[in-house]
């Protein structure tokens, strides 16, 4: 007799969305080693899909963009969320996780956070856990800062450690041309970079960030060629101080037709915001033939958070 196929497990698959950062705020360093953040994420179409299945102990493995460099091991953000959603629960973490990545490595767009939040939703659904959307925030929170943001997606307005999350109304959708770097920055290190860049400049002592207000009220109006000129990321000059080919990449982007480009978060992906999707189509074939990264791909946004497929 041929066997069941229910004795198969069916794995549960979440999309986890990437993310830009609209406008990036970082205060001065803390006593805590972290930076006060007013930040505005928007999450976008590019993403990872991350499954899970029932197992005898917990597995994590990681297929596509830059797999090489994802931890197979508990390090890995996806296993922790495993791990501390287990602790919550009271219950083995045992699962096998699978990550099937899009969203580049060391890349300002927050794979990692992406995948925990995915894993989150995902586990939470394969272990039947009656867990609200507060709770899972709550345990998101502790594994870092832009996991909460995961799990909420659409455009929102972060604080803090950029965790605190305030929902932006976004009209419309906008169209993004994603140009990813050769080789990955350390968020650490991009951060320890804008504090020495910091210390060593009198005139930046007083640093004050631009207000998001007005990208907010763009945003609220549905105005691509008005939020491209509002673009803002105060970790962009340290990104371009560790990687300065990164000058021409944003040169390459605008020049190709982009309303603006902008260092994602700590970097080094270029994104650039297009009038509408005919434009980014014709601006990731410009930046593609121009050399300048080591790959090139079209999103959109704002979209849902980490969701069951």
């Amino acid at each position: 007799m041929s066997p069941s196929l229910s004795a198969v497990p069916t794995p549960i698959t979440v999309h986890a969305p990437s993310k830009v950062n609209l406008h990036l705020g970082v205060g001065a360093l803390r006593d805590d080693g972290y930076h006060d953040l007013t930040t505005v994420f928007q999450a976008l179409s590019l993403g990872d899909d991350i499954s899970v299945t029932t197992a005898d102990e917990l597995t994590v493995s990681t297929t596509g963009e830059g797999a090489d460099h994802v931890p197979d091991d508990p390090t890995n953000l996806a296993a922790r969320a495993a791990i501390e959603l287990a602790a919550w629960a009271g219950r083995d973490p045992a699962a096998a996780i699978t990550i099937s990545k899009q969203i580049p490595v060391a890349g300002g767009m927050a794979g990692g956070s992406a995948d925990a939040a995915g894993a989150l939703v995902a586990l939470a659904a394969l272990w039947n856990l009656d867990v609200d959307r507060e709770t899972l925030n709550t345990i998101a929170a502790k594994l870092g800062s832009d996991v909460p943001f995961g799990l909420h997606g659409a455009t929102a307005l972060g604080t803090g450690r950029g965790e605190r999350l305030i929902p932006i109304l976004s009209r419309g959708q906008f169209h993004w041309v994603l140009a990813l770097a050769r080789e990955g920055l350390s968020t650490p290190a991009v951060y320890g970079e804008l504090d020495r860049l910091r210390a060593t400049r009198s005139d930046d002592a007083d640093h004050e960030t631009p207000s998001p207000d007005d990208l907010l009220q763009a945003l609220a109006a549905g105005e691509p060629s008005r939020v491209a000129t509002l673009l803002h990321n105060d970790l962009q000059p340290a990104a371009l101080s560790l990687q300065p080919t990164l000058r021409r990449t944003l040169r390459a982007g605008v020049d190709a037709g982009a309303l603006n480009g902008v260092v994602s978060g700590s970097g080094p992906t270029c994104a650039f915001l297009c009038a509408d999707e005919a434009a980014a189509v014709n601006v990731a074939a410009e930046l593609s033939g121009a050399g300048v990264a080591k790959g090139v791909r079209i999103a959109s946004g704002p979209v849902p958070g980490a969701r069951v497929v």
